[in-house]
């Protein structure tokens, strides 16, 4: 069997500098697969972020690609996975109506590790909402890990959705995903075939 792709798709006003991707980028260099990892920055236009994602995951398509999907990077993550039968996708706290959540973001904007300044305008609205998939096709494509405690995201909404899907819901914790380094080894299961989960403890 070939070695997985990790894709990390990070999610609004995020980076490849999250602490998530550098956790899964430290743990797979553990494991001397630190070159099975790609973390794009992505565009924050909705459409050119994902033109970027599909070239990485078209690329690739003579082996499985795992993507990580977090908060938004989960919603682009859906998009992909219905749409490419060599992906699969573990949702961390994903966004799973983005178009509705961000209009109290329009306006300026700063991304929160480069600086860079950018208007977030109806156009990226739009955008979001030609990538919406409505019905799940692909549910045994998914692992949702998800906190309940989110403070951005009501976790309900993901739960539901994937309701069909393995799911890790774990009481309290935080948007940003505490502990994530305990579910790296379940990621790894996932991406061989197999859904091996530890038991949710509240945090």
């Amino acid at each position: 069997m070939n070695t997985p792709l990790y894709i990390y798709v990070h999610g609004f006003n995020s980076s490849p500098q999250s602490m998530k991707a550098r956790l899964f980028v430290e743990y797979l260099q553990g494991k001397s697969l630190g070159d099975q990892v790609m973390i794009p920055e992505l565009s924050h236009w909705p459409a050119e972020a994902m033109q970027q994602l599909r070239a990485l995951v078209e690329q690739n398509q003579q082996r499985t690609v795992i993507l990580l999907g977090s908060s938004l990077g989960g919603y682009y993550s859906t998009w992909l996975t219905e749409h490419y039968d060599h992906v699969r996708t573990v949702l961390i706290n994903p966004s799973v109506r983005p178009f509705e959540l961000l209009p109290q973001y329009l306006g300026p904007n700063v991304n929160l590790y480069s600086g860079k300044e950018y208007e977030l305008t109806q156009e990226h609205l739009t955008q979001l909402l030609a990538l919406n998939c409505q019905e799940i096709e692909r549910p045994e494509a998914y692992l949702l890990l998800t906190q309940t405690a989110d403070e951005t995201l009501d976790y309900r909404e993901a739960v539901e959705k994937f309701s069909a899907s393995p799911q890790f819901v774990q009481p309290g914790g935080s948007h940003g995903f505490e502990q994530f380094e305990n579910l790296i080894p379940a990621i790894m299961a996932f991406a061989e075939g197999r859904i091996d989960l530890p038991e949710a403890q509240p945090i």
